[in-house]
C-alpha cells in the first residue's frame, strides 16, 4: 500500500507500521488491514470504517 498504515501492537503495546498490508473483508461485510508488526513481526489485524 502506498499510503503508511498504522495499527496497535498487542506485543509492543504501541502503534507500529504494518508491514505486508492487506486489504481484506471479514465476515460481516466490514473491510479491514491485515499484516505484520514491522518490529517484531507479530501479526496485525486493524478494522476499518464501512464508508
Amino acid at each position: 500500500m502506498a499510503k503508511k498504515e498504522i495499527g496497535y501492537c498487542v506485543k509492543c503495546r504501541e502503534k507500529k507500521e504494518f508491514k505486508n498490508a492487506k486489504k481484506v473483508t471479514m465476515k460481516n461485510g466490514r473491510p479491514a488491514l491485515k499484516g505484520s508488526c514491522s518490529t517484531c513481526g507479530t501479526g496485525m489485524y486493524k478494522i476499518l470504517s464501512s464508508k
